[in-house]
């Protein structure tokens, strides 16, 4: 593994980049740009399936999204879905050029929202020949209709009620606020997935100092009630692997961009696995891996 940088405009972008065991320079090897969850990190479930990835002859590069863990742009813990799939394709940019990647061979692969954004990417950059996920989810369906996809409309207009009411106070010179990804203080209401989402993040089980559960309220929360990872999917004419929990509640996104790609898109259910259950449990990654490596072997 090396640390890498690579520009995204006027951001400088920082990843972990993985080779093959057998790497040699004069070789040319296909490439899997690899994205985060959001409020995640590089060195997480992305970097834990680019590394095993790349154990099985592909090149990875795993990345913190711009404004997050220790890639550049301000603010800082800002989440922002279009700029997020703005940092994959420039990552797809850095490994085209590197001397022993085939750019006719790149591949994106993304967890939870990650996994989103990296479908929402190769929608358009038809660089990415293939995409592969984890427990994918649409971060702005999940914002708008709930983990279970039970949301009422009324709720989903509370929550922008408040984002207008806190914007009004920093206008004026308030406190900027800010938001957690996963509960900090899970309770008996709470998903299970998000008590494992807790589990993951906030305990040494994954926990990372530079994912600090923490975005910016009104900056983030707008932009990702407007964003929609599937919108436009008739673009998305390359191969598409969707790998989710059968214990997961967000099972129900795969669901169904799954009955909207008919044609290219394959859906692989594991048994009992909850959604955090994929991030990083051997007995479930494993399963993952049975999948993700045929597809990308054979789309790559």
């Amino acid at each position: 593994m090396q640390s890498i940088e690579f520009r995204n405009a006027t951001v400088t972008m920082v990843g972990n980049l993985f080779l093959p065991a057998d790497f040699s320079a004069d070789r040319y090897y296909p490439a899997i740009v690899c994205v985060h969850p959001g409020g995640g990190v590089k060195e997480q479930t992305a970097g834990l399936y680019a590394e095993k990835l790349a154990a099985q002859g592909f090149v990875t590069l795993a990345f913190d999204a711009s404004h997050q863990g220790e890639s550049g742009g301000i603010p800082r813990r800002l989440e922002d879905p279009f700029a997020r799939v703005e940092d994959i394709r420039a990552a797809v940019d850095y490994v085209s050029t590197l001397d022993f990647v085939d750019a006719d061979r790149v591949g994106a692969f993304g967890v939870c929202a990650g996994g989103g954004y990296a479908i929402d990417a190769t929608k358009t950059d038809r660089r990415i020949k293939a995409v592969g996920t984890v427990s994918p989810v649409d971060i702005g369906a999940t914002f708008r209709r709930g983990w279970d996809g039970s949301l009422t409309l009324q709720a989903q207009l509370a929550t922008l009620d408040a984002v207008a009411g806190q914007r009004a106070i920093e206008a004026a010179g308030g406190e900027i606020a800010e938001v957690t990804y996963v509960p900090e203080t899970p309770d008996e209401t709470t998903p299970a997935d998000l008590v494992e989402a807790h589990e993951y993040y906030r305990t040494p089980r994954a926990q990372h100092p530079n994912a600090e559960n923490r975005m910016l309220f009104t900056s983030s929360v707008t932009r990702i009630f407007d964003y929609d990872a599937f919108a436009g999917v008739e673009f998305l004419t390359q191969p598409v692997l969707l790998v989710a929990g059968s214990a997961a509640g967000s099972l129900w996104q795969a669901e169904n961009l799954n009955k909207r790609l008919p044609e290219n898109t394959e859906l692989v259910v594991v048994e009992g696995a909850g959604h955090v259950g994929l991030y990083d449990r051997p007995e479930y990654v494993d399963q993952a891996m049975a999948a993700l490596t045929p597809f990308f072997t054979a789309t790559l």
